[in-house]
């Protein structure tokens, strides 16, 4: 906890002095931490299917070793699973996109706070108001700009970047209504700011480091942006390969 308060003070400082740089950093930090999670998931979802077909067939193989020599080490179990290697160019497509992205989010995101201020009369109405231009408005944009991008730095032209948004684009849009909607109203309604940290504010599609100077956001939605970003890391490698 002492450790938590310590980066999050910080970050305040670095936000203060060079609020567009610290937002631009800290998304590209999310955006490498979130894909590196979920490579780490298709490896382990690729070693368990590689065990399981293991465990299914019903034929031993014996190898057919030349006679007179011993077998060589690992000429035994050859077709055992290998695991794909760390692709960091693909943590530095994610790093990029949410450093470039972060200033057009940063801007949105002023214009939330001064249009929907929150009040201590009635808080709630600007809080579904906020919700509703960022999912209606927004997270459509968003993930348009993340596809996109995405297609073009893998080397993908208009046939591949049409697929991806025949195939995938609206099925994620709409996991983005059911998801961060009711994230947004429980961080804003719900939580209690004791258990609030001024950190992340990851208030749309993709996540975004902003800290609030009204209501301090909790990891807790920081730790969801960024599972929504493995998410949207999945979602994009699996319909590139």
């Amino acid at each position: 906890m002492a450790v938590a308060t310590r980066i999050a003070t910080k970050f305040n400082t670095y936000y203060a002095e060079k609020p567009v740089l610290t937002t631009m950093v800290t998304n590209a930090v999310l955006g490498g931490v979130a894909d590196t999670v979920a490579q780490l998931i298709t490896a382990f979802r690729s070693r368990n299917a590689q065990r399981s077909h293991e465990n299914d067939s019903i034929s031993i193989e014996i190898p057919d070793f030349d006679k007179g020599r011993p077998p060589v080490i690992g000429e035994i179990g050859a077709g055992t699973y290998s695991p794909a290697p760390f692709d960091f160019e693909r943590v530095t497509r994610f790093m990029a996109y949410g450093f470039f992205m972060a200033p057009v989010q940063f801007q949105w995101f002023g214009f939330l706070s001064r249009a929907f201020p929150l009040t201590k009369v009635n808080p709630s109405v600007p809080v579904f108001k906020r919700v509703a231009f960022d999912q209606l408005i927004f997270a459509p944009f968003g993930l348009a700009c993340f596809f996109t991008f995405m297609t073009i730095a893998e080397g993908g032209g208009k046939r591949a970047l049409t697929q991806k948004f025949r195939d995938v684009y609206l099925p994620t849009l709409k996991a983005n209504f059911v998801l961060w909607p009711a994230v947004q109203i429980l961080n804003f309604r719900v939580i209690p700011i004791q258990f609030q940290i001024v950190s992340f504010q990851p208030f749309s599609s993709v996540p975004l480091a902003v800290p609030s100077t009204e209501t301090p956001k909790q990891p807790f939605v920081s730790s969801i942006g960024i599972a929504w970003t493995a998410y949207l890391s999945l979602t994009n490698s699996t319909e590139a390969s």
